[in-house]
């Protein structure tokens, strides 16, 4: 897989969610929280997408 990829599912009760699968192994490093709509779900990895460059890192541990 050459790049991170977003991936937009339907969940069983009729919610949207996505998953981000990584650029090395594909495996999900990331998965969202249920959304209503499927632009809903659209709209949070546009957010992703905007604010993760700049995330501070807090080690809570």
């Amino acid at each position: 897989m050459a790049f991170p990829k977003f991936e937009i599912k339907k969940s069983s009760n009729d919610k949207y969610y996505f998953n981000l699968r990584s650029k090395g192994n594909g495996e999900v490093i990331a998965t969202s929280e249920m959304y209503s709509s499927k632009q809903a779900c659209k709209n949070g990895i546009a957010a992703v997408k905007r604010d993760a460059a700049d995330a501070e890192v807090m080690d809570l541990t």
